[in-house]
């Protein structure tokens, strides 16, 4: 092994005059093998590093536009909701409207039939009130007429003797009879 690393530095001592040869020099030799290294690099690498660059450019444009295909959809889609929310609320106030309307109807319709019910009631109650009122009075009646009744059969009964009675019963007989020819 040393007699190459012997070889290489007695290789470095060579004269540079038309000769070739190896530079251990680092500060001098680095300059240019970098030189030569991205020469090389760039003239071979670049077909690739250009196909890279494109091929991610276009991974990116196709992301973006994908991103763009999907913001639209996206905001297409929020429209539509927004327009069926648009619609539900509309439709939302009117059936609260259409609620409301109805209640209050059910609640007229309600208080009118309650109305009448008392009204019947009342005229129930009026017409129950007079019917008692004639009951108690037509009760009144008769027993004002039998007592007037017995008091006059009382008054005739000690009044009168039996020729006066039958008097009074042949008078009333004829009365009877006058009323029977002139119905005739």
């Amino acid at each position: 092994m040393k007699n190459v690393t012997d070889s290489f530095l007695s290789l470095g001592h060579w004269p540079s005059a038309g000769s070739f040869g190896f530079n251990t020099d680092i500060l001098a030799t680095n300059p240019i093998n970098l030189s030569v290294v991205l020469g090389v690099l760039i003239f071979f690498g670049k077909g690739v590093l250009n196909d890279l660059l494109d091929n991610r450019k276009q991974r990116i444009l196709s992301t973006i536009r994908n991103s763009e295909e999907l913001r639209r959809g996206a905001i297409e889609q929020l429209e539509r909701a927004r327009t069926r929310l648009r619609k539900v609320e509309i439709e939302a106030d009117e059936y609260r409207m259409n609620g409301y309307s109805e209640i209050e109807r059910e609640k007229e319709n309600l208080i009118n039939a309650t109305c009448d019910t008392l009204e019947r009631l009342e005229n129930y109650k009026n017409e129950t009130l007079h019917f008692e009122q004639q009951r108690a009075i037509n009760q009144v009646r008769q027993r004002v007429f039998q007592q007037a009744l017995q008091g006059a059969l009382g008054t005739l009964n000690s009044c009168l003797n039996s020729e006066l009675h039958f008097r009074t019963i042949r008078a009333n007989i004829g009365i009877l009879g006058a009323m029977e020819e002139i119905r005739d």
